[in-house]
């Protein structure tokens, strides 16, 4: 493959938050080092989720509304690739769309945003923590069901704006972010996966393109970071045996040891209660397997109170 395989400007569609920027530019760097004399174009494309933010996700069609304008975008023509943050990413894509390349992951854990607090544990009785996460919600309740969570959306920054005009004394964010936009400063405390486990593909970035388009397939596999790929491969495919969406609170982390795998998931309902955990433990090499194995395992405990 040559760069006059592909198209004369490669267009990178992306949300237009500061974050998504970021992610976006990352993705633009490494393309243009994999392939020199490549010229990118970097186009924003406004997608439902950014524009609706006075309800939750969950009620207004879930992970999908970070997307579906991104793969219309990519499915006529006005944009080669799509960059996203994989936590965001529906578990099945729509047709004629696919993965082609995963970033180098970032950290995985959690922040706790909280001025004036040293950690999780100090937060004051009766606290108000804002999130628009059930997965964090879940696991907040069940560690301190006298916390009062309310619904917080919008970008890292809204959302700290959000916190200094009193509307909730603390909320989390992804440390991954926070270190892709040099603001580690405004964590309180980065919560370790023994304390809060992540979303599924937390702090990877992924790059869809259609299909179809072979030399831009190609371009993009030579970006591909396979361990990433491994991993967050192995958790999409738990998340999908549980029917994952934004709807359940569900968490999953896969690690690798040397060829050693470890993975953990974890199934709660909203209010943190019936929360389930999951462990498993084998070779690298089975990975996948490992992971469909706990959402197997997970699955076959929930019942509809599970699933609103």
């Amino acid at each position: 493959m040559t760069t006059s395989d592909l198209p004369e400007i490669l267009r990178i569609g992306t949300r237009g938050s500061p974050l998504a920027l970021a992610q976006a530019h990352e993705a633009a760097d490494r393309l243009s080092k994999a392939a020199p004399g490549l010229k990118t174009e970097i186009v924003i494309i406004k997608t439902t989720g950014d524009r609706v933010l006075d309800r939750p996700l969950s009620e207004i069609g879930g992970k999908g509304l970070f997307s579906k304008e991104l793969d219309a975008a990519q499915l006529d023509g006005r944009v080669d690739i799509a960059v996203h943050s994989m936590k965001d990413l529906e578990t099945w894509l729509p047709d004629g769309i696919a993965l082609g390349a995963f970033l180098p992951r970032e950290d995985v854990r959690d922040a706790l945003v909280a001025p004036g607090v040293g950690r999780f544990g100090d937060l004051p009785q009766g606290a108000v923590v804002g999130t628009s996460s059930l997965r964090r919600q879940a696991q907040i309740l069940s560690e301190r069901p006298d916390l009062k969570v309310i619904p917080f959306r919008g970008n890292v920054q809204t959302r700290l704006r959000k916190l200094e005009d009193g509307e909730a004394q603390a909320t989390m964010l992804a440390m991954a972010g926070l270190n892709r936009m040099d603001m580690t400063d405004v964590a309180t405390q980065a919560l370790e996966p023994e304390e809060f486990l992540p979303a599924v593909a937390q702090g990877a970035i992924g790059i869809t393109a259609r299909a179809d388009a072979g030399a831009v397939m190609a371009l993009l596999a030579k970006v591909d970071h396979s361990e990433t790929a491994q991993r967050v491969t192995a958790e999409r495919a738990y998340l999908a045996e549980l029917d994952g969406s934004c709807r359940t609170p569900i968490a999953g982390l896969m690690e690798f040891t040397g060829e050693d795998a470890r993975f953990r998931g974890l199934v709660a309902r909203p209010d943190g209660s019936g929360m389930m955990r999951v462990e498993r433990t084998g070779r690298r090499s089975d990975a996948l397997a490992i992971a469909v194995d706990a959402g197997k395992f997970l699955a076959a405990d929930m019942d509809d109170s599970y699933r609103p």
